[in-house]
């Protein structure tokens, strides 16, 4: 286990420089045995600060990484990829209230990783965007309420490789250091304009959200971009490209974009919908020299694309029996409702697609009846307020 030091967010508030004052440390617990004064401090307190960093930009086989904690004045960082049992962690998180930024992708992480789910949640991505900020970045918002300006190296570091190194380790530790104090800010301020239930209910959605964790894999995945404007050997050879993609991709254990972009295999399909033969595809690629191992396989997957009946290919998926198009009246109606939406978002200084996104209005407008069932408590009653809804 190792400390290190870290700037206090108030120290600007007060006229200090933020340049790494001594104060509580953080711990790093990336051994066996070491994680009770997490757990002891966890049972101390009602409310956890918690992130997460993941290796989904360098893997396949997405994992948490690294698991980040403020809690009774302490940071600890643990290593997720060592050898320590985390199932004693989960039972106690599940009773504390979190706080959180931008927790949509951390809740589903958490979900599919153990079947956690957040008991309540003040998010502060969620309460930024509520409160009608441009800038909704957790590095943005320290800048903006701090003054402090924190390296986002981060965002893009493979948190999969081991050792961390200690710049990485401020880095992740700086992303829970702040929440609090950002958080009474962003609070005070939600009270102030009325918004504070919104919050709540937000929060709600989005542990429900989190509950659903991510989307399983679908046969039809391999219909990317505008691929429904491809002919039939264009859709053969786009399915048979993108099923490569996948195969590569997780025989190296890397992400598919990583392999070749979705550019690249809509444009071996093009060229297969106008009549190229297999060799005159496959001379317009460039897999670059990382990958350039790998066309003996895309030939052979470019080859058995031309030579397949699209017959064959999965079915696209068949129009809901319950869903029609909407009638012109409907269409005109969801046009009103539209720009009442965005007159509305503009008085109140929010993103017009909080209250309700292209789907909820179109869902709305073919039952408006339904206002409260399709939107949240306080986006229906803002919306409520559109002549086109009123009864």
């Amino acid at each position: 286990m190792i400390s290190r030091f870290l700037p206090h967010p108030f120290r600007r508030l007060l006229g200090v420089k933020t340049q790494h004052p001594r104060i509580s440390g953080f711990s790093l617990i990336d051994q066996p045995g070491r994680l009770q004064p997490l757990l002891a401090a966890i049972d101390q307190s009602n409310e956890v600060v918690m992130d997460t960093e993941a290796d989904n930009m360098f893997r396949f086989r997405v994992r948490v990484c690294l698991l980040q904690f403020y809690v009774c004045g302490e940071v600890f960082l643990v290593d997720a990829l060592a050898p320590i049992d985390l199932g004693v962690l989960w039972p106690r998180l599940a009773k504390k209230h979190l706080v959180m930024h931008g927790s949509d992708f951390d809740l589903r992480l958490l979900y599919d990783f153990c079947r956690f789910r957040a008991k309540s949640l003040f998010d502060t991505m969620l309460a930024a965007q509520l409160l009608g900020r441009s800038r909704i970045g957790l590095a943005s918002l320290i800048e903006d309420n701090f003054g402090v300006k924190l390296d986002k190296e981060g965002q893009k570091a493979n948190w999969s490789r081991r050792p961390i190194t200690p710049k990485l380790l401020d880095y992740a530790a700086l992303d829970v250091w702040y929440l609090p104090a950002l958080r009474d800010i962003l609070a005070r301020e939600l009270k102030r304009l009325g918004r504070a239930d919104w919050m709540e209910q937000q929060c709600r959605a989005q542990i429900d959200a989190g509950v659903t964790g991510f989307a399983p894999p679908d046969e039809n995945d391999w219909r990317i971009g505008r691929s429904e404007r491809l002919r039939a050997h264009g859709q053969t050879v786009l399915h048979a490209v993108w099923h490569w993609r996948q195969e590569q991709a997780l025989r190296l254990d890397t992400p598919p974009f990583k392999v070749c972009s979705n550019e690249l295999l809509m444009k071996l399909a093009s060229f297969a919908d106008e009549g190229a033969t297999a060799d005159e595809i496959l001379s317009s690629v460039n897999l670059g020299k990382r990958h350039a191992r790998l066309i003996g396989s895309l030939a052979a997957a470019v080859r058995e694309g031309l030579e397949r009946d699209p017959r064959t290919l999965p079915r696209r998926p068949g129009r809901d029996p319950n869903h029609h198009p909407l009638t012109q009246s409907e269409i005109a109606l969801m046009d009103r409702i539209k720009e009442e939406r965005d007159k509305i978002a503009s008085k109140i200084s929010i993103e017009p697609t909080l209250i309700a996104n292209r789907s909820q209005l179109s869902q709305i407008a073919r039952t408006p009846r339904k206002l409260g069932e399709i939107l949240l408590p306080w986006q229906a009653s803002l919306l409520a307020e559109a002549p086109s809804l009123k009864v």
